[in-house]
């Protein structure tokens, strides 16, 4: 396995990680962002019963979308499901639980658990049937709900670039959710495109920095077209 410094480790020795049951929580909008090499590793895998914590389900054949499609996600946390019709059937059947959070606020939730917040405050929703079930809590006689954070078991991020350090560079909007995902993860798992000597990577483009990563895998890519088609 992976030493202090030198975090990269096979896709086999990063599975091990996953199990049944598992909270996971990755990166990515709309597919763009999240990491194919481990979503594919996880459907090898068998792994099911998953609560996924991602800012949409992407699409029916691409990214997280292939975990719902192939029905391994129990429960979605998320901030609309619109772009994969999968997830929108199964929510309707009562097969699949989806938790929605307005996308900002999602973001925020997930910074907290990052940071290790007890949450954020937000009057986005009150008096309306979005207040259910959340504590409020008044400050300066304004009344705000309190937004838990959210932190997973695993965190599954995608980097352009990443040192053996795991200090990391994305690849322009490709970056989206996944400095704060990077973050949120007991076990932070990196799936990195190209992987470099420490020492190689410019500081001023480092996003991530290695502290907030556990594992670092080679990427195999995706056959986007492949995807696309299906």
């Amino acid at each position: 396995m992976a030493n202090q410094f030198d975090k990269v480790i096979t896709v086999e020795e990063a599975l091990a990680h996953f199990h049944d049951g598992m909270t996971l929580i990755a990166g990515g909008f709309g597919g763009v962002g999240n990491p194919p090499t481990l979503i594919q590793g996880i459907l090898d895998k068998g792994i099911k019963d998953i609560t996924l914590i991602s800012n949409d389900t992407a699409f029916p054949h691409i990214g997280v979308g292939k975990l719902v499609t192939e029905r391994r996600v129990k429960k979605v946390i998320a901030s609309h499901i619109g772009s994969n019709p999968n997830a929108g059937a199964q929510m309707t059947a009562g097969e699949l639980e989806v938790e929605f959070c307005p996308q900002g606020i999602l973001a925020e939730r997930v910074r907290a658990g990052g940071v290790g917040l007890g949450g954020i405050l937000s009057d986005i929703g009150i008096g309306t049937i979005a207040e259910k079930g959340k504590e409020k809590v008044l400050v300066g006689g304004k009344e705000y709900l309190l937004e838990t954070p959210l932190t997973a078991q695993v965190a599954i991020v995608h980097a352009k670039k990443a040192d053996r350090f795991g200090n990391l560079v994305y690849d322009t909007s490709a970056r989206n959710f996944n400095p704060l995902v990077a973050m949120a993860g007991d076990i932070t798992i990196v799936e990195a495109d190209e992987i470099v000597e420490i020492g190689a990577l410019d500081p001023e483009e480092i996003v991530t920095p290695g502290v907030f990563v556990n594992y670092i895998v080679k990427s195999e890519g995706v056959n986007w077209q492949w995807a696309w088609e299906k």
